[in-house]
């Protein structure tokens, strides 16, 4: 068993006045050699939009690119023709394939928008460039862990080309649930998003990280009310 830990205060930060941005690993100006990913998830920003602003028309490639609202909506347009609104209780995938451009804004004039932004190297490259979102009802329950990203469409959750899983869930304090690793190729990236957790004899508080590798379960346990996780299942290698 391999394990890394990462506390909040480590990451990167930027701070551009209209976002307020925390990098998990190296990302625009933030550069740290031993902090380039975990596995096959390169990219983990935990960002603050203010009101009326956001990420002008970029491009992107050969990239699955994950948006979770945390708090607010978030205002979404991109060169394949779609227009939405991504809530909180929503998930965003784009499978960026042979290239897309795309922007991001907070659509509300009046208070911040707090998403994570998460991407991660697709197993196959220039791909036709595609666009899912969907409602996660099933967060609501606590005490569980949802399943809201996978490798298959058939499966609950978005799904992107790689194998990868992500489950999240709100814990009551000293709840405990253990998580089937689903691949041997495969670790477990888990952010904690509010509360507490303590996971592998490690205390992690809010956006806290571990990484785990080399085992086949990882147990959790809340450790104060209201504990939310984000458990990310990626191939360690391509």
């Amino acid at each position: 068993m391999k394990i890394i830990v990462h506390p909040s205060k480590t990451r990167g930060a930027a701070n551009h006045e209209w976002l307020h941005s925390h990098h998990s690993f190296s990302f625009a100006n933030y550069y740290n050699p031993e902090r380039m990913n975990f596995g096959l998830l390169r990219v983990l920003n935990d960002d603050v939009v203010a009101a009326g602003k956001g990420f002008g028309k970029h491009p992107h490639d050969n990239m699955e690119i994950i948006s979770i609202p945390l708090k607010g909506n978030l205002q979404h347009e991109d060169s394949m023709g779609n227009k939405a609104i991504i809530k909180e209780g929503e998930i965003q995938v784009m499978s960026a394939g042979t290239g897309i451009f795309h922007s991001e804004f907070n659509a509300s004039e009046s208070e911040e928008v707090k998403f994570l932004q998460i991407w991660i190297f697709p197993k196959t490259r220039d791909v036709e460039p595609r666009y899912d979102q969907i409602t996660l009802p099933d967060l609501q329950i606590k005490n569980e862990l949802h399943q809201v990203l996978s490798p298959n469409p058939s499966d609950a959750g978005v799904w992107i080309h790689q194998n990868a899983w992500f489950h999240m869930g709100t814990f009551d304090a000293n709840q405990n649930v253990s998580y089937s690793v689903k691949s041997p190729k495969n670790g477990v990236y888990a952010f904690v998003l509010e509360g507490s957790f303590s996971i592998a004899g490690e205390n992690l508080s809010a956006r806290d990280a571990l990484g785990i590798s080399e085992t086949e379960l990882l147990s959790l346990e809340a450790t104060s009310a209201d504990s939310r996780i984000l458990l990310i299942d990626v191939p360690m290698h391509a």
